[in-house]
């Protein structure tokens, strides 16, 4: 986490982080349309599995793999949470199976609007922003909380490919 140095007031002095730039926030206090945003671009059938999609995500993936003999996602929001916060980003079989045991394991000990807040707390958006708090400062200069429609669209997209989509190497893909 980013700690954050205040003077009296309030008003931010310094930020120190290492490597990964990330600000907590709770998804009750974002707008309905944020968590909205990132399940409707990377899960759609999030509420509606256990972790994992064998049909709309694992399946689609593994018949991929077989035609081109190349590793392909697949992903749900919670194993996408499980790869970035628990697992390495090789991607081996082996690895893939690990992240869906964990996956299934995380929907066990967590409800559906946990999984979603860590998650988006937890992805990288470029750069060193980390988590959807982050992302909103460094790419609009304010909190989460307070995104417009059209900005928590564009944050959606931004962790499936943050230097493609990123609006500042290109605004028009963005």
């Amino acid at each position: 986490l980013a700690t954050h140095i205040l003077d009296r007031n309030g008003k931010p002095l310094y930020e120190i982080f290492e490597q990964e730039k990330r600000t907590p926030v709770k998804i009750v206090d974002l707008p309905q349309y944020v968590h909205q945003a990132a399940i409707a671009i990377e899960d759609k059938d999030f509420y509606r599995h256990g972790g994992i999609s064998i049909i709309g995500g694992v399946g689609r993936a593994f018949i991929e793999n077989l035609k081109n003999e190349s590793l392909q996602g697949g992903s749900t929001i919670t194993q996408q949470l499980v790869k970035t916060a628990l697992l390495t980003p090789e991607r081996t079989i082996q690895r893939k199976l690990r992240e869906i045991l964990l996956a299934v394991w995380t929907e066990q000990l967590y409800n559906k609007n946990e999984i979603l807040e860590l998650y988006l707390n937890q992805i990288p958006y470029g750069g060193s922003a980390y988590g959807i708090e982050e992302a909103s400062h460094a790419y609009f200069n304010k909190s989460a909380k307070k995104l417009t429609l059209d900005e928590a669209a564009l944050l959606a997209g931004l962790p499936q490919a943050p230097s493609l989509y990123s609006p500042y190497a290109n605004p028009e893909l963005a």
